[in-house]
């Protein structure tokens, strides 16, 4: 029945929904045997094969930094004339809010408190515990975290938009697997990322319920703490982040991100001006440095010769390694779906930078003054609640002015980072489950959202949520490797790209040879208008595309000469059913005039600052140019030296990917 009148793939959702569910219940029936199995495979994982996750991390910095800085940087996201779907605000609000949500609120006082009252820092100097703590929650939640998004996101994207392959991780193997991404193979990753999406999700909205329903005890809202208010809370933040997911990324998604990224800023300014100011600055400026100088020690770092500190780099540095990671999917996911248009080198700087910076400037600002207060006011009082991050952000607020009337603000933020997880989460988890149907029944959002909802409050009353979220860690191992396996498949990818659009003709045709010069020069030196660019286009493009489909006819291949008005737009076109079609055009282009141009005397006048010239396209988004001085027999010799170069390219294997007939389909 759930199939009926759905875009819902059977391959992938049924396997995925008996793991979910059946882990789901194994975690509410037999928490404690479930727990205990669990947290002795991860305790293996973390004690045996942590440096599988310091050496992933590392790889995936440098893999995306050494793109940033190639030749590979300037590769579009899409097409060669693709332009970005969103705003810039807008894209950095939307992959913010899903990437980070949540956990800025709730480990943003808590983790740097944790890291300052920890007993294996303890025969440190306050002042060392203080930096240290400031190291090290910048070095958890900066270019390492953003990295591991970052290459899932970017894979994606690259063969989303670029090969036209369907929005899922099976298409980031092309190159490796070829077709048999469509079948079993392409159905167990896909399997693998909805399985690990929806129980990241799940574990993290978890953990926000409780501290929401922690902040309205606090003001007194509600009574207690207890699983009756989390019901009420999961019931309307769900049905809000239902109503947000049905909307599309472009309403519901998009608005709730730009809301949270203002009042997150409100909410940082209050505590930077009305906190310990000066030092906050002071500390932020230095802590920058201190984690520019530590980065490659950190990155490195096993800790294999501080076995004291063995048990703390297992439960921070390799726990968070293993979150991002099992999380990446769901992000990665998020990510590519508003990144269409964007360049390699934009993507990656964006990413790794931006978010970066911004969580530098929260953790010092929230942490930081925890600690200031805890020192210098709080006397202990803090750091005595360390362990208790539910309860920690608020308290931290009553040093401060208005704490009350902030409490609000930060449950508001809370809410929203909730929503805006759970309906982007939503929206992934439909994608996958669809094999990214272009659209599906609003009742599929629904079903996700309410199996989202009722497996956290089975697992928020049984205490599950620790077993599901050390199953998510678990995953994560295997997931590291097949993200190596996405490095590897993506700069194949780039190679053949660049030798694709790099290819040069095997013969040139010379497109002017030097007859009727006098009446070339008149042409050169007139500006042109949209009307004669639009005769040209009727004349002299018509009838050399004519005259080339006659002859191509005479040796057995068919051709198409399609006409589009407004603007003036004509093109051949020889269609395939096995590779792409050729495709040569040529439209009617504005240009404007420079003013000194319209000022200077020894140039031809020009009335308007627009001019017109007709600008040559191809099938395959490469930069066309100006063919306004062609005579129609060089109209025609340049369009086969364009067929030529593509008859020879289509003939080399290497070239597969950008020549299947996958890219047809998709454009028909």
């Amino acid at each position: 029945m759930i199939f009926s009148k759905s875009t819902f793939n059977k391959g992938i959702v049924i396997p995925s929904l008996i793991f979910i569910i059946g882990v789901c219940l194994l975690s509410v029936f037999l928490p404690t045997l479930t727990v205990r199995l669990l947290d002795t495979v991860k305790e293996f994982i973390f004690v045996n094969l942590n440096w599988v996750y310091v050496w992933a991390v590392t790889l995936f910095v440098i893999f995306l930094v050494y793109l940033m800085f190639s030749k590979f940087g300037k590769t579009k996201l899409g097409s060669n004339d693709s332009k970005p779907e969103y705003s810039f605000f807008s894209w950095i609000s939307m992959l913010f809010a899903a990437g980070m949500g949540i956990g800025l609120m709730y480990f943003s006082v808590a983790e740097p408190m944790q890291h300052y009252s920890t007993d294996v820092f303890a025969a440190n100097h306050y002042i060392n515990r203080a930096k240290n703590a400031q190291l090290y929650t910048f070095f958890h939640w900066g270019i390492h975290a953003w990295a591991i998004y970052g290459v899932v996101g970017l894979a994606l994207s690259y063969f989303a938009y670029r090969y036209r392959l369907p929005l899922s991780l099976r298409s980031c193997f092309y190159p490796l697997l070829k077709n048999k991404i469509n079948g079993k193979m392409g159905n167990a990753i896909d399997v693998f990322a909805l399985c690990s999406t929806f129980f990241g999700i799940t574990t993290t909205l978890g953990f926000g319920v409780v501290q929401v329903n922690a902040g309205l005890q606090t003001l007194g809202i509600v009574a207690e703490s207890s699983f009756t208010y989390q019901i009420i809370i999961v019931g309307i933040l769900t049905l809000l982040s239902i109503i947000s997911a049905t909307s599309g990324v472009d309403k519901g998604v998009k608005l709730l991100s730009s809301i949270n990224v203002i009042a997150v800023v409100v909410l940082l300014l209050f505590v930077l001006f009305l906190g310990p100011t000066v030092y906050l600055i002071g500390s932020f400026t230095e802590g920058i440095g201190n984690y520019i100088n530590n980065f490659f020690g950190l990155t490195f770092d096993t800790h294999v010769y501080d076995e004291a500190t063995l048990p703390w780099f297992y439960n921070w540095t390799i726990l968070y390694w293993a979150w991002w990671i099992s999380w990446s999917p769901y992000v990665g996911l998020f990510i590519a779906k508003i990144s269409k248009g964007r360049t390699i080198r934009e993507f990656v700087a964006a990413v790794l930078i931006i978010p970066t910076l911004f969580n530098f400037i929260w953790m010092s600002v929230f942490g930081n003054s925890a600690i200031w207060f805890d020192i210098n006011i709080a006397k202990g009082a803090l750091s005595a609640l360390a362990d208790n991050p539910d309860a920690l952000m608020f308290k931290f607020l009553d040093f401060l002015p208005l704490s009350e009337l902030v409490s609000y603000l930060v449950i508001l933020i809370i809410v929203i980072f909730f929503v805006t997880s759970a309906d982007s989460g939503i929206l992934v988890m439909n994608s996958i489950a669809t094999k990214n149907a272009a659209r599906s029944p609003k009742w599929q959002m629904v079903f996700w959202g309410a199996l989202l909802a009722i497996l956290a409050l089975m697992l928020l009353n049984t205490g599950g949520l620790q077993a599901l979220q050390t199953m998510t860690l678990i995953t994560a191992l295997p997931f590291s490797m097949i993200m190596l396996l996405f490095c590897v498949s993506l700069v194949k990818a780039l190679v053949i790209d660049r030798s694709y659009y790099d290819r040069d003709f095997s013969v040139s045709t010379v497109p002017w040879s030097g007859e009727f010069w006098k009446d070339r020069l008149k042409q050169i030196i007139s500006f042109k208008s949209s009307a004669s660019v639009d005769q040209f286009i009727d004349t002299t493009v018509k009838l050399a595309f004519e005259e080339l489909q006659s002859e191509f006819k005479q040796n057995g291949i068919e051709a198409k000469v399609k006409k589009v008005d407004s603007p003036d737009t004509i093109e051949i076109e020889i269609r395939y059913d096995v590779v792409n079609n050729f495709i040569y055009g040529v439209k009617n282009q504005v240009k404007v005039v420079s003013d000194y141009v319209m000022e200077e005397d020894n140039l031809p006048d020009l009335e308007d600052k627009k001019t017109y010239f007709p600008k040559s396209y191809f099938g395959d988004a490469r930069e066309g140019y100006d063919v306004q001085y062609f005579t129609k027999n060089e109209l025609i010799s340049d369009v086969l030296k364009h067929y030529e170069r593509f008859l020879e390219i289509i003939s080399e294997e290497k070239n597969e990917m950008f020549i299947s007939s996958n890219a047809n389909k998709n454009l028909r």
